[in-house]
Parts: structure tokens; C-alpha cells; sequence
């Protein structure tokens, strides 16, 4: 890499470095080897200095687990039951130390050496909540980041959602809170051994607006012409290897004219009044304790962001670590892991005016992965929730459980599945309650004014319907621009020299109508609010 950087750091047309490919893609950063073991040895013993730290901290005792030292904690590969879940969250932490290591040494390597108006990225794949390594960690050594947009992919019937789609372009922009790259970007279809769905006409094309509308600043489609030999005989791109002109070579040429006419437009920095939060060690908790065979951590925080979404809002991806005292409104989809600083985090953001929307599970757990004992949950957001809860409920496969709405949500029937906190109001308002016949009085959804703030607290996996009638007025009363349009035509607002610019794009394959004008199967247009479309 060294030599390579060298012989081309004065190259004029070289603008750019990407270090390495897809760091975690198909499972590429979970390894158990005898090396790794032995650097997570000294990984922990650095952590925790003495090993009878480590055992008090996971509680060895239990099933007889006691180490008596480093050198017999073990690398956790697959076994008959279940690890330790603080060994399983150590391990996923140091596999996020390793790779974040390797990346930060051939990020180091090529800044050292590369031309002065040469940059460094790195693309990254989707995914993003089942890697084993924090991609913030990456992307603050990087000049910007990068991301490789695969609506369909190989084995899939049919595209993402169009929420879930814009969920990982925001989440991109999030890790630098700046615009972004796309240096793959779909046109044809993609598989390796099992090719997915066909992209519709105009349908990757249209992919490609939304994704510059999200802050994509630059992009590079994926492939130029399909490959004939080695493994990606199958990921087609604008040109097949008939090497002909066709669909998708003029839909791309299309695109990259049209959108070279609005620079400066999509070069604007995004504003977002809304931030939804995660954090990765919540989410490797979640991955080693399931709990409830239906959950899906992506599909639980898409739950939470898609009604703001489809009432058409700016929203942020980022991690719990960075500031989110700018926003109006935090999302916080099933944070089991609530420590005091970020109770006391939240509770100065709700106590200043804000809104915060959790959802089940919140505040059950500690750092180290451990529930909290002699304290009812939610912990660390009790008081601002107005809430405790005493039991909970999974719900597997197939078990959905009716809830009915209260006062103004009166005679509003709705399900929850994937899991039921049996929420006790304390000082909060009830907006949904369980409509069965042991847990009637036990709250499902409710509202609690703290401070100069709200915080909802959503007792589980509820009908997307219900949630966007509490998104909307939650924009109302923080004031959040939004636009109301049919069902999978998604408008999104940019902002440039007082201007705001309409990204309009059309998610479905029939005809849809936008003030009064008619958007094609897959159509795509950029305008002026003002103006007609």
C-alpha cells in the first residue's frame, strides 16, 4: 500500500484513498482464532487489571465459571447454551478495538504519505447494527465517509422499504454529521451465487435521487460494465457484458445530467430537528440476549423512525456518544443499556424543553451488561418517564396482543408483538392501554411532561399507524417542518441561500400525485418549494 500511495500522491486526478473494502461485510469481523483469543486476554487484563475483578464484575460464581487468571478466560465461539453476557459484551468490545486498529493503521499509513489534495475514506457496507465493530470509531479518522447503497441484494424477493432505505443514508451522514460519498451505488442486479430482484425501470435511478437528496455530495455507480470471470460474474452494472448500450447506461447518463444542476443544493449542509440514538454496545447486549425470537434491533429502531419519516422530516442516525442537545426531539428505540450519565444526559435534555420517545426494555441494564439490582426499571429514566413496570411479557412468533387507545386516542384499536413491558403509571399519562383480561390496567404507550420537556415511553412492538399519529404531534408542538404525501412518496426538504429545495421521489410502480402534479412509476424531480413541479 505504501508504494502505491507514493507512486500516486502527486497525481492530480487522484482525489481520494479508500482504505481497505467493506470492513465487516458477511461476517468478516468476527474471528475466534488462537491469535485473537490471546490479544483478548490481554485485552481484559488491561480492563480490569486483577482477575478477581473480572469475576465479581461477570459473576463467575454462577454456573461455576471462576477463573484464576487471564490465560483461562475464553474466546466465546459457539457453545451448547449461552456465554456469560459481560464476556460475550467484552468480546464484541475488543473485536471493535481490533478492527477499529486496523483501520486507524492503514488510515495513518496513506495520510503519511498521500498528496496534500488527497482525502481518505473507507466504504461501508450495510448492515450496520450486526457489525462487530463501531463504525464511528473509523469514520472519526477519516476525512469523510463513504457508503456502498444496496437497496436489493443477492437472495432478496424485493427491495428494502423506502424508510429503511433513507434510515441508512441518514445513518451515514451521521457518523460525521456531514455529507457523504456513495462509492457504489446499485444500477443493475447484484448476487453472487444468488441474484436478487431486478431493479423496475427508473427504480435504481430513482435510489441514486434519494440518496443525494440524503446527503450524498458525490457518487460512483456500481459497476461500470458486468464482470465475465471470478465471483462477481452476477453484480450487473450499467453495461452487461454484451458491452451494448441499453435501460440502464441512459437512465445513469440521465441521472449524472440532471443532478450536476444542483450543486450547490446537494453540496448544503443537512439541518435535522430530530436525532434517533443508538448505541453499539446496547445493540451487541441485544444480539447475545435476544429475548424475544421476533426481535430485530434494525427493525425495532425503523419501528420508531418510520412514522417521522413518512410524515417526510429531516432526520439524524447517531450514536448516543455525540452531543444531542441541538435536536428538539431524541428517538430512542429499545436502550436497554441506560448508565447514570446518560440518564442524567437525558434528563437535562427533557428538563430544557426537549422530547424524547423511548421504546421497551429501556434502562433494564448496566455497562458491564448486568440488570440493575434493587431498582425498578426503567432505570435512570424513571422519574422523567413518570413510569415503573414490574413485569414484562415476550411475545414469540405468531402472539400479537390488542391494545386500546384513551381519551383522545379513544376507540383506537392496535397490536403489539415482539415483547410488552406491563407498564404502572406513576406520574405519567396513559394513551394505550393492554386490552386483556389480567392486564387491563396496565398502561402500553404514555406521556409525561417533565420540566420544560415530554417524554413518551412505548411499551412494545406497536402498529406503525398509531405511532405516526403520536410523530405528528410531537412535529406539531416542537414546531419540526413536515409535509404530508401518499404512501411511499417520499419528499425531502434541503435548505440553500433561503431556499428550500424539494426532493421528490416516487417508491412505487404506479403513477403518484404531488400538488397537483403527476410523479411517474419510480419518478424522481428536484424543485423549488415554491414553484409547481
Amino acid at each position: 500500500m505504501s508504494r502505491l500511495v507514493e507512486h500516486y500522491k502527486d497525481e492530480e486526478s487522484i482525489i481520494a484513498w479508500q482504505i481497505d473494502n467493506e470492513l465487516g461485510h458477511e461476517g468478516s469481523d468476527m474471528c475466534y482464532c488462537h491469535q485473537c483469543e490471546y490479544r483478548f486476554r490481554e485485552f481484559l487484563k488491561n480492563k480490569y487489571k486483577e482477575i478477581k475483578r473480572l469475576n465479581d464484575v461477570y459473576g463467575t460464581i454462577f454456573w461455576g465459571q471462576t477463573y484464576n487468571n487471564f490465560g483461562e478466560v475464553p474466546a466465546p465461539r459457539p457453545t451448547i447454551t449461552m456465554h456469560n453476557p459481560t464476556l460475550s459484551l467484552d468480546w464484541a468490545r475488543f473485536r471493535s478495538y481490533s478492527i477499529n486498529n486496523y483501520a486507524k493503521l492503514q488510515i495513518d499509513l496513506v495520510k503519511g504519505i498521500k498528496g496534500e489534495h488527497q482525502k481518505v475514506t473507507h466504504n461501508f457496507s450495510g448492515g450496520f447494527f450486526e457489525k462487530a465493530y463501531d463504525l464511528n470509531k473509523v469514520a472519526e479518522e477519516l476525512d469523510f465517509a463513504s457508503y456502498d447503497n444496496y437497496p436489493v441484494w443477492g437472495g432478496l424477493r424485493e427491495p428494502l422499504r423506502p424508510s429503511h432505505i433513507a434510515m441508512t443514508l441518514d445513518y451515514i451522514r451521521g457518523l460525521k454529521d456531514k455529507n457523504y460519498w456513495i462509492a457504489e451505488e446499485i444500477m443493475g442486479a447484484q448476487g453472487h451465487n444468488i441474484i436478487g430482484y431486478l431493479p423496475r425501470p427508473n427504480e435504481a435511478k430513482m435510489w441514486a435521487y434519494q440518496a443525494v437528496a440524503h446527503g450524498c455530495e458525490n457518487m460512483l455507480f456500481f459497476r461500470w460494465r458486468g464482470m465475465t470471470k471470478g465471483a462477481e460474474q452476477f453484480c450487473l452494472g450499467i453495461i452487461n457484458q454484451d458491452n451494448e448500450e441499453g435501460r440502464k447506461f441512459y437512465e445513469a447518463q440521465s441521472f449524472m445530467r440532471d443532478i450536476s444542476n444542483y450543486e450547490e443544493v446537494i453540496n448544503s449542509k443537512i439541518k435535522s430537528d430530530i436525532a434517533v440514538l443508538y448505541d453499539f454496545d446496547n445493540n451487541w447486549s441485544w444480539h447475545y440476549q435476544q429475548q424475544s425470537s421476533k426481535f430485530n434491533f434494525t427493525e425495532e429502531l425503523l419501528r420508531l423512525y418510520t412514522p417521522f419519516y413518512e410524515l417526510n422530516t429531516n432526520i439524524d442516525v447517531i450514536s448516543v456518544d455525540k452531543n444531542f442537545a441541538k435536536y428538539k426531539v431524541l428517538i430512542v428505540p429499545v436502550m436497554q443499556i441506560i448508565d447514570d450519565n446518560l440518564g442524567k444526559r437525558f434528563e437535562e435534555f427533557v428538563n430544557k424543553g426537549g422530547t424524547i420517545v423511548f421504546s421497551f426494555r429501556a434502562g433494564i441494564k448496566d455497562k458491564d451488561n448486568n440488570l440493575y439490582f434493587g431498582r425498578a426499571t426503567p432505570c435512570n429514566i424513571r422519574e422523567i418517564s413518570g413510569i415503573k413496570i414490574k413485569e414484562t411479557e415476550a411475545l414469540q412468533e405468531g402472539k400479537n396482543i390488542e391494545i386500546t387507545g384513551v381519551d383522545k386516542y379513544n376507540n383506537r384499536i392496535a397490536y403489539c408483538q415482539v415483547w410488552r413491558d406491563l407498564i404502572i403509571p406513576e406520574n405519567a399519562k396513559v394513551l394505550y392501554k393492554y386490552n386483556d383480561k389480567f392486564y387491563s390496567e396496565n398502561a402500553c404507550i404514555t406521556e409525561n411532561e417533565y420540566g420544560k420537556g415530554k417524554v413518551y415511553y412505548i411499551g412494545g412492538g406497536v402498529d406503525i399507524h398509531i405511532l405516526k399519529d403520536i410523530a405528528k404531534e410531537i412535529i406539531v408542538e416542537n414546531r419540526i417542518r413536515y409535509i404530508e404525501s401518499q404512501e411511499n412518496l417520499e419528499v425531502y426538504i434541503r435548505d440553500f441561500k433561503e431556499e428550500e429545495w424539494m426532493f421528490v421521489n416516487n417508491h412505487s410502480s404506479e403513477k403518484m400525485k404531488f400538488q397537483g402534479e403527476i410523479i411517474g412509476p419510480y419518478g424522481s424531480k428536484i424543485v423549488k418549494k415554491d414553484k409547481k413541479i
